[in-house]
């Protein structure tokens, strides 16, 4: 599977972005997705997964109730809608995907990567 993440940027605090992850290759609908993302000085943390009919999600406590993974099996693309932005939501984001029926919270259970995209949050 190759991952394309798109829609990172500058947004101020209290601001909202929606990051997309184009798939190709191994059938999309056959792949839990999830988002991580690293913070300079920091280790990759997950931050949402969901599975490949969408009707489970899980997210990490530091953005539940702010963002919102959802996915398009007829576009090939999960999204990750972003909300009540803050500072400390800034990092690269990446977009992953496994094989399989469990919701991994770790890196090391995702099989396949997309390259980051940036996400800013300041004033």
């Amino acid at each position: 599977v190759q991952l394309q993440a798109s829609g990172g940027g500058l947004v101020q605090p209290g601001g909202s972005l929606r990051l997309s992850c184009a798939a190709s290759g191994r059938t999309f609908s056959d792949c839990v997705m999830g988002w991580f993302r690293r913070a300079p000085g920091k280790e990759r943390e997950f931050v949402a997964a969901i599975s490949q009919s969408a009707k489970t999600r899980n997210y990490a406590d530091s953005v539940k109730g702010r963002f919102t993974i959802s996915r398009d099996n007829a576009k090939n693309t999960v999204y990750l809608e972003m909300n009540t932005l803050i500072p400390e939501d800034t990092a690269v984001y990446y977009c992953a995907a496994k094989l399989g029926v469990i919701l991994g919270v770790m890196a090391g259970q995702y099989d396949y990567w997309g390259q980051g995209t940036q996400v800013t949050v300041s004033s």
